[in-house]
Formats: C-alpha cells, structure tokens, sequence
C-alpha cells in the first residue's frame, strides 16, 4: 500500500525488472520502500501491480522522492550503467545532504567506481559500489549483495541490506567488501568466473552430446544427477532444466532451436581485460570470454563451415559410454575448480593493488546463496582459506590437492577426447595447460627471455648466481652483466 506521510527506510531509482523486484524485497522484507523512474508510468504500474506487498512512497521527480526518505538517506540506483548513472548520482547529490547515501546496485566497471566514491565524497555525501547477484529471482527472493564504499556507510546499510539479502545457516549472504571499488570489483571477477562456469558446462554438454551420441532430455538426467553431488550449484541446476525443455511451437528440444551465439554485457570482458592489467592469468576466465566472442562471429563461421575447413582425421568414441560420462563429470568438476582458483587470484592481487584487504573467506561465505555461481564447494572454500588465509592458490590447499589427484586423469582424458572427436572445448583444455603450468620444473619463458635478449636487449637473470645479465649478439657473443 501507499504511506505517504511516512519517510521511507530507503529509496529504489530505476524501476525495470531488477529495481521492481528489489524494491519489492525491500517492502516484503518489512521496509518502506520509496520508488521512483524517470518514466512516471513505471512507478504508478509498480504500485498498481505489486502495492499490497509492503509500503511503498512512490514520487514523480527526484525532489519528492529525497524527501520522502529519512536521514540520513539512503537511495539505491538501478538504472543502465554509464552516463544514465552518473546523470542520476548527479541528481541525488544535488538534492541530498551531508552525510546522505548514495548506492550504485548496479554493474558498473570499478574503476568508474572509485571516481564516483571520490566525487560524492567531496560533496560531502557517501556513495557505495554495491554488486548485487542472483538475476531477477534474486533481487526479489534474497540475492548476494557486495558493498563497498566507507566503513560508516556499511554501518547503516548493513541491516538493511541483511534483511533482503539471501540466508545461508543463519547467515545474510552480504557484507561490506571494502573501500571504494572493492564491491563492484568482487562483483565483476564473480561474473568472471560465472562465465567459464558456464562455458565448462556447455562444453561438457557438448561432448555427451556430439561425442556420446546422447539427446538433450538424457543429458538433462545426467546433469540432476551430477547436482546430488561434488558438481552440486545452482548453475548445473538449472542446466538440466534447460536441457529438459520442449520447444512450445515445434516441440524439439529448446537447446536445438536456439541460436547458438552467446551474448555479454562486459563483466566477463572487464576481468580479463584487469587479468591483464594485473599480470595474473585468469587463462580459463579470459578463454570463457573468447569462446563467447567467436560464438557471435556468425559470419565468420559461416564462411569457415562454406569453405570446408580441413578437420584431418576425426576418432568415433571408442571407450564405453558410462565410463565416458564419468570421466566428463571428473574433469568439468576440476574445471570449475580452476576457475573459481583464478578468480580469487584476481581479487587477491586486486586488493593488493588497491589496499582493499578483501578477505577470501567473506566472499565463499556469501556466495554460498542468492548468487548465480553458489556451489556446494564454496564451504570447502571457505574453509580453505579458513586453514591458510594466505594460499598461494587455491588448489593448493591439501582438501583439493586431494580432489585433483583423482580428477586429473579423467580431464586428460576428456582434453584428449575432444581433440580427437574434433569438438572444440577450450576452457577444459586452457585450464588444464594452466594447471600443467604450475606444476612444471621448467617452463620455455627460459627461451622468450633469450629471444628478447638477442632482438631487443632486454636482459635476463642465471639460474646459477645473482644478477641482470646480456649477451652480446651481434658481436663477439660475450656475457654482460648490466646491475
């Protein structure tokens, strides 16, 4: 219902379906809510629509909707990210006092983040970078929520934000991430690795299906299967869903009639572009995202599958059927925990890089509900870095040395498998040749530092004894020692 003279706990800007649904989380949730969308036609259709859940304040310009909340103010923006944002931050600072609120729910690149952290604070106003996680059933019924932003702001929002949050044992799946960009930055890795999970897992759907000959309700079965264990998250989940549904007009199966090209809105993109910048090699992460790009390269491909692009010798699958599914099950399981391994890497340097102090054990724990990559191994996770707050990696805790030591001969396997069965699976084999990587005595950056060395002058270190050394290439080919 409409409480007009009562000041709202807190306001919602933006009112499509993630701002709708959040701001009826909110009311829901015991919270009067006020709402207000730049196009007045949503507001009256949230009320008339969903105004008998809570108590909503509705308002038609960004002045009434300031009013209408209590100090000191909290307002969340749910709007497209870019310049709509920063029009609306604008606005809100202008109308807002000292001390007053303003949160960011939606995702927005860090970095933009930290600017906007700096030009509220110097109105004198507080502006948090909240990631906010589960889609639209999330925002409704209990999403993940990341916030970054001051300490004292945490201090006001964190009871509100844990009473729409998702709830894991008794626990809100929020908590203040740290300063600044800290929220938005989780938030974009988390979405990271949110798309190789996923790639992984239409990677392993590709090779039951093109390899083991298998049709989408039967791999649907499979895919329920594997939730009941290790592979336990909502993404398998909801992946046997989708591959148990009938196409409503032609009744095949929905997977066979939808386009395989796969979208993005630049999370993905961003972290491995921040990968990059911080030197940490996110490889499954980053192919997850070329995967996507070459999906959408329709054209391009359909020019390589005109001109018959050699495929040199293809194998039929020659092992037995159950024994292959088991091996697809092992190695998408070590895949996922590549990934998820990578992706504390890049918030683990990201923090230092910022002086964040984003801690490890905060992010498994309220991952654990309302986001899309929730798994049953994040308490493995979390207890992880519970052991050793300081892992090298995560795969190097001895819980999951122990996991990859059954798991690493059924992902050869599989890596092998789809080499020979001419099926594409890049993050399964990227992420293996990382893993590799790892585990090497010697790798042939000994031979890039030597080719450096001789066309640019670049210099290298000894195995034997300290120091920058070069050889003289183009003279007598003596050694030099340059420090």
């Amino acid at each position: 219902m409409i409480e007009k003279n009562e000041l709202a706990q807190i306001g919602v800007v933006g009112l499509a379906v993630m701002g709708s649904n959040l701001a009826r989380n909110f009311a829901r949730n015991g919270n009067t809510v006020a709402v207000y969308n730049r196009s007045p036609e949503k507001t009256h259709a949230l009320i008339k629509a969903h105004g008998e859940e809570g108590n909503f304040v509705p308002s038609e310009t960004i002045e009434d909707f300031v009013a209408s909340l209590e100090r000191p103010r909290k307002a969340i923006i749910m709007v497209k990210a870019g310049k709509a944002t920063d029009a609306v931050i604008d606005q809100l600072a202008e109308a807002m006092d000292e001390g007053d609120i303003i949160i960011d729910g939606g995702n927005a690149l860090f970095t933009d983040t930290i600017r906007r952290e700096k030009d509220v604070a110097a109105r004198g106003k507080h502006f948090v970078g909240a990631g906010i996680s589960g889609g639209e059933e999330g925002a409704l019924n209990g999403p993940a929520i990341m916030p970054g932003g001051p300490k004292e702001s945490w201090e006001t929002l964190g009871p509100i934000l844990e009473s729409i949050a998702a709830n894991v044992d008794g626990t809100p799946c929020v908590t203040h991430i740290g300063p600044d960009g800290a929220g938005h930055f989780v938030k974009m890795v988390h979405n990271g690795i949110e798309y190789a999970d996923m790639q992984v897992i239409g990677e392993a759907y590709q090779l039951l299906r093109y390899g083991a000959g298998m049709e989408p309700a039967e791999i649907a079965e499979v895919f329920r299967e594997w939730n009941s264990g290790d592979l336990d998250s909502y993404l398998i989940e909801i992946t046997a869903e989708v591959l148990a549904q009938k196409d409503p007009e032609t009744g095949a199966p929905l997977v066979d009639v939808i386009v395989d090209a796969a979208g993005q809105k630049g999370t993905g993109r961003w972290t491995a572009i921040n990968g990059l910048e911080l030197g940490v090699p996110i490889t499954g992460i980053a192919e997850s995202v070329f995967a996507r790009a070459l999906s959408s390269s329709t054209a391009q491909r359909s020019a390589a599958q005109e001109g018959q692009l050699p495929a040199g010798t293809i194998k039929a699958l020659d092992v037995d059927k159950a024994d292959f599914i088991e091996d697809v099950r092992r190695a998408l399981y070590a895949a996922k925990l590549i990934a998820y391994s990578q992706g504390f890497d890049e918030i683990k340097a990201g923090s230092e890089e910022f002086g964040w102090d984003v801690d490890p054990r905060d992010l498994a724990t309220i991952w654990r509900g309302g986001c899309i990559i929730r798994a049953k191994f994040l308490d493995r996770i979390r207890a992880a870095y519970d052991n050793n707050a300081d892992l090298p990696a995560l795969i190097l805790d001895p819980y999951f040395k122990g996991e990859l030591e059954d798991l690493i001969d059924p992902w050869r396997r599989v890596v092998v498998a789809a080499t020979q069965l001419g099926l594409p699976a890049p993050v399964f084999a990227s992420s293996l040749s990382y893993y590799d990587s790892l585990r090497a005595e010697r790798l042939p950056a000994a031979l890039i530092q030597g080719q450096r060395d001789f066309f640019g002058a670049h210099t290298f270190k000894r195995t034997d004894k300290p120091g920058t050394f070069h050889i003289e290439w183009s003279g007598d080919r003596s050694l030099t020692q340059t420090d």
